[in-house]
């Protein structure tokens, strides 16, 4: 489990970590990146993309070590903040992340796929603190969009009045 502090805020939070934020992934088919409804945000499945916009591929299980995983599902979580600030100003506004859904491409066998998933959940809950702390399905998935790794999607709730 992650130690985190609760009282410093989370762009404080994301400097003191030395985490820089990427630019936001931009949708590659006929859907928008996040959408709000009243103080939930919903945010799309996103794959982990390099700097360069490279999506990271393989399959757990056959080409893929966990801890790739991990790393993988952990620049996504980095990706989801981004959007989360692209999409209402600053990651101050979260009251919560309420729910991650996270797919893993994997082998039938393979069982890890709430081991790989903590790389997302722990820098949620590493720059978000208690607020961070989420509902969560990890599943394994036959296949996911241009061979990735991992795809996580998110429900956030966003604090009144922002």
């Amino acid at each position: 489990m992650v130690v985190v502090k609760t009282n410093m805020s989370a762009e404080a939070k994301l400097k003191e970590l030395g985490l820089q934020l990427p630019t936001p992934p931009v949708p590659v088919a006929s859907y928008v990146p996040w959408r709000r409804a009243g103080q939930l945000l919903y945010l799309s499945g996103q794959g982990p993309r390099d700097d360069a916009g490279n999506i990271s591929v393989g399959r757990l299980g056959r080409d893929c070590s966990v801890e790739r995983g991990y790393a993988d599902a952990r620049r996504v979580g980095l990706q989801l903040l981004s959007t989360i600030r692209a999409a209402v100003g600053s990651l101050d506004h979260v009251e919560a992340v309420i729910k991650l859904l996270g797919m893993v491409n994997a082998e039938p066998d393979f069982g890890e796929q709430p081991q790989v998933i903590n790389g997302c959940s722990d820098v949620l809950i590493q720059v978000l603190g208690e607020r961070g702390k989420h509902a969560r399905s990890a599943v394994g998935m036959g296949s996911l969009p241009n061979a990735m790794t991992v795809e996580v999607e998110a429900i956030i709730l966003i604090k009144d009045g922002f």
